[in-house]
Protein backbone atom coordinates (compact mmCIF):
# COMPACT_ATOMS: atom_id res chain seq x y z
CA UNK A 1 0.00 0.00 0.00
CA UNK A 2 2.88 2.35 0.86
CA UNK A 3 4.46 1.70 -2.55
CA UNK A 4 1.18 2.47 -4.37
CA UNK A 5 0.81 5.72 -2.46
CA UNK A 6 4.43 6.68 -3.25
CA UNK A 7 3.90 5.93 -6.96
CA UNK A 8 0.67 7.92 -7.02
CA UNK A 9 2.38 10.94 -5.43
CA UNK A 10 5.32 10.63 -7.85
CA UNK A 11 2.96 10.43 -10.85
CA UNK A 12 1.09 13.50 -9.61
CA UNK A 13 4.29 15.49 -9.15
CA UNK A 14 5.52 14.53 -12.59
CA UNK A 15 2.23 15.57 -14.19
CA UNK A 16 2.39 18.92 -12.36
CA UNK A 17 5.94 19.38 -13.53
CA UNK A 18 4.85 18.68 -17.13
CA UNK A 19 2.14 21.36 -16.90
CA UNK A 20 4.60 23.89 -15.45
CA UNK A 21 7.14 23.07 -18.15
CA UNK A 22 4.58 23.88 -20.84
CA UNK A 23 3.77 27.18 -19.12
CA UNK A 24 7.44 28.14 -18.90
CA UNK A 25 7.93 27.28 -22.57
CA UNK A 26 5.36 29.92 -23.56
CA UNK A 27 7.07 32.84 -21.81
CA UNK A 28 7.86 36.07 -23.58
CA UNK A 29 10.86 38.29 -23.15
CA UNK A 30 10.88 42.06 -22.64
CA UNK A 31 13.76 44.41 -22.02
CA UNK A 32 14.04 46.55 -18.91
CA UNK A 33 15.47 50.07 -18.82
CA UNK A 34 18.99 48.64 -18.54
CA UNK A 35 18.50 46.48 -21.65
CA UNK A 36 18.28 43.28 -19.59
CA UNK A 37 15.81 40.63 -20.72
CA UNK A 38 12.96 39.75 -18.36
CA UNK A 39 11.17 36.45 -18.96
CA UNK A 40 7.44 36.61 -18.35
CA UNK A 41 4.70 33.99 -18.56
CA UNK A 42 2.24 36.89 -19.10
CA UNK A 43 1.85 39.36 -21.93
CA UNK A 44 3.07 42.74 -20.67
CA UNK A 45 1.20 45.79 -21.95
CA UNK A 46 4.06 48.09 -21.05
CA UNK A 47 7.62 46.91 -21.33
CA UNK A 48 9.85 47.27 -18.31
CA UNK A 49 11.65 50.05 -20.12
CA UNK A 50 11.00 52.99 -17.79
CA UNK A 51 13.33 55.87 -17.03
CA UNK A 52 13.14 58.58 -14.42
CA UNK A 53 10.43 61.04 -15.34
CA UNK A 54 9.88 64.75 -14.90
CA UNK A 55 10.13 65.72 -11.19
CA UNK A 56 7.50 68.41 -11.84
CA UNK A 57 4.89 65.63 -12.22
CA UNK A 58 5.77 64.33 -8.75
CA UNK A 59 5.60 67.86 -7.32
CA UNK A 60 2.19 68.41 -8.92
CA UNK A 61 0.93 65.12 -7.55
CA UNK A 62 2.09 66.08 -4.06
CA UNK A 63 0.17 69.36 -4.42
CA UNK A 64 -2.95 67.40 -5.43
CA UNK A 65 -2.64 65.22 -2.32
CA UNK A 66 -2.24 68.39 -0.24
CA UNK A 67 -5.36 69.83 -1.90
CA UNK A 68 -7.25 66.70 -0.77
CA UNK A 69 -5.97 67.11 2.79
CA UNK A 70 -6.91 70.80 2.74
CA UNK A 71 -10.36 70.06 1.29
CA UNK A 72 -9.91 72.31 -1.73
CA UNK A 73 -9.74 70.18 -4.87
CA UNK A 74 -10.15 73.11 -7.23
CA UNK A 75 -6.93 74.79 -6.04
CA UNK A 76 -4.99 73.11 -8.84
CA UNK A 77 -7.73 72.48 -11.41
CA UNK A 78 -5.16 73.48 -14.05
CA UNK A 79 -3.20 70.25 -13.33
CA UNK A 80 -5.91 68.22 -15.11
CA UNK A 81 -6.56 67.65 -18.82
CA UNK A 82 -9.98 68.60 -20.19
CA UNK A 83 -11.17 65.00 -19.73
CA UNK A 84 -9.92 62.43 -17.27
CA UNK A 85 -10.42 58.73 -16.61
CA UNK A 86 -10.33 57.62 -12.98
CA UNK A 87 -10.37 54.15 -11.43
CA UNK A 88 -11.04 54.23 -7.69
CA UNK A 89 -10.13 51.76 -4.96
CA UNK A 90 -13.79 50.86 -4.34
CA UNK A 91 -14.07 49.47 -7.89
CA UNK A 92 -15.91 52.45 -9.34
CA UNK A 93 -14.60 54.42 -12.29
CA UNK A 94 -15.47 57.45 -14.34
CA UNK A 95 -14.53 59.05 -17.61
CA UNK A 96 -15.69 62.64 -17.74
CA UNK A 97 -14.65 66.22 -17.98
CA UNK A 98 -12.15 67.15 -15.33
CA UNK A 99 -14.67 69.64 -13.91
CA UNK A 100 -17.20 66.82 -13.33
CA UNK A 101 -14.53 64.51 -11.90
CA UNK A 102 -13.27 67.19 -9.52
CA UNK A 103 -16.81 68.09 -8.46
CA UNK A 104 -17.46 64.41 -7.68
CA UNK A 105 -14.20 64.16 -5.70
CA UNK A 106 -15.00 67.40 -3.84
CA UNK A 107 -18.41 66.00 -2.79
CA UNK A 108 -16.60 62.92 -1.41
CA UNK A 109 -14.07 65.08 0.42
CA UNK A 110 -16.85 67.25 1.87
CA UNK A 111 -18.06 64.16 3.79
CA UNK A 112 -14.90 64.39 5.90
CA UNK A 113 -13.96 66.90 8.57
CA UNK A 114 -10.27 66.14 8.05
CA UNK A 115 -7.86 64.06 6.02
CA UNK A 116 -4.19 63.72 6.88
CA UNK A 117 -1.76 62.09 4.47
CA UNK A 118 1.68 60.64 5.06
CA UNK A 119 3.86 60.07 2.01
CA UNK A 120 6.03 56.96 1.97
CA UNK A 121 7.41 57.32 -1.55
CA UNK A 122 6.81 59.15 -4.80
CA UNK A 123 8.54 58.58 -8.10
CA UNK A 124 8.07 60.16 -11.53
CA UNK A 125 8.67 57.70 -14.38
CA UNK A 126 8.54 57.70 -18.16
CA UNK A 127 7.52 54.70 -20.23
CA UNK A 128 10.08 54.76 -23.01
CA UNK A 129 8.22 52.47 -25.43
CA UNK A 130 4.85 54.28 -25.02
CA UNK A 131 6.33 57.77 -24.50
CA UNK A 132 4.10 58.35 -21.47
CA UNK A 133 4.81 60.16 -18.23
CA UNK A 134 3.56 58.78 -14.92
CA UNK A 135 3.94 59.53 -11.22
CA UNK A 136 3.57 56.76 -8.64
CA UNK A 137 2.81 57.52 -5.00
CA UNK A 138 2.52 55.40 -1.84
CA UNK A 139 1.25 56.70 1.43
CA UNK A 140 -1.22 56.51 4.27
CA UNK A 141 -4.41 58.51 4.65
CA UNK A 142 -6.19 59.06 7.96
CA UNK A 143 -9.71 60.42 7.49
CA UNK A 144 -12.18 61.70 10.07
CA UNK A 145 -15.85 61.75 9.10
CA UNK A 146 -18.44 64.25 10.31
CA UNK A 147 -19.39 61.97 13.22
CA UNK A 148 -15.78 61.95 14.46
CA UNK A 149 -15.00 58.39 13.32
CA UNK A 150 -11.41 57.94 12.15
CA UNK A 151 -10.47 55.54 9.39
CA UNK A 152 -7.06 54.93 7.89
CA UNK A 153 -5.87 53.30 4.69
CA UNK A 154 -2.62 52.61 2.91
CA UNK A 155 -2.89 54.12 -0.56
CA UNK A 156 -1.07 53.47 -3.81
CA UNK A 157 -1.90 55.67 -6.79
CA UNK A 158 -0.67 55.79 -10.35
CA UNK A 159 -1.19 59.03 -12.27
CA UNK A 160 -0.55 59.56 -16.00
CA UNK A 161 0.37 62.98 -17.36
CA UNK A 162 -0.31 63.83 -21.01
CA UNK A 163 2.13 65.60 -23.35
CA UNK A 164 1.06 68.93 -21.83
CA UNK A 165 1.87 67.74 -18.30
CA UNK A 166 -1.83 67.43 -17.35
CA UNK A 167 -3.39 64.44 -15.52
CA UNK A 168 -5.56 62.38 -17.85
CA UNK A 169 -5.61 58.94 -16.16
CA UNK A 170 -5.60 57.82 -12.54
CA UNK A 171 -5.59 54.44 -10.76
CA UNK A 172 -6.09 54.09 -7.00
CA UNK A 173 -5.58 51.10 -4.70
CA UNK A 174 -6.22 50.98 -0.94
CA UNK A 175 -5.73 48.59 1.95
CA UNK A 176 -7.03 48.91 5.49
CA UNK A 177 -4.70 51.04 7.58
CA UNK A 178 -5.10 49.27 10.89
CA UNK A 179 -2.87 46.34 11.73
CA UNK A 180 -4.42 42.86 11.71
CA UNK A 181 -5.99 41.74 14.96
CA UNK A 182 -3.87 39.40 17.08
CA UNK A 183 -5.14 35.86 17.29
Amino acid sequence: MKTMLTLAVLAFLLSCNQKNASKVASTSSVKDSMGMAIQSPYPILYSSNFTMGNPKNAENLLMLWKDWDDGNLLAHRNFFADSVTMFFADGSSMHSSSDSALAHAQRERNNLTSSVSTINAIIPVKSVDKNENWALIWGKEVDTDKKGKKDSAYVQETWRFNKDGKVDLFYQFKAAGSPPKKS
